[in-house]
């Protein structure tokens, strides 16, 4: 299921280690990203996905011994997109369709 703003089950790579603190290793349209399973598969928005703290994701995974570009081209196909199927409607002409 795509989520736009949260973190699903799905975009998870790995736990990871870090500080005493088990982490999430998640993936998205933007890139790699940690969290925490608190956000994991809820309906409300992942701050971790949308924070400043994301910047320094690539160094705090190499300082744990693992290859951020490496992890991200192995998981591309984790990244979640929304469905091109829908319809777009233009608002103003379906305002002016019920008009009639």
């Amino acid at each position: 299921m795509y989520s736009r703003f949260g973190t699903t089950s799905d975009m998870v790579i790995q736990t990871v280690e870090e500080a005493g603190q088990e982490l999430l290793l998640a993936i998205d349209d933007k890139g790699l990203y940690l969290t925490t399973s608190k956000y994991l598969d809820k309906t409300s928005a992942d701050p971790s996905r949308y924070t400043g703290a994301r910047a320094n994701v690539a160094e705090r995974l190499t300082a744990l011994g693992l290859d951020p570009v490496a992890l991200f081209n192995d998981n591309k196909d984790k990244i979640q997109r929304a469905s091109a199927d829908a319809k777009k409607v233009n608002p103003l002409k379906a305002s002016k369709r019920n008009a009639h």
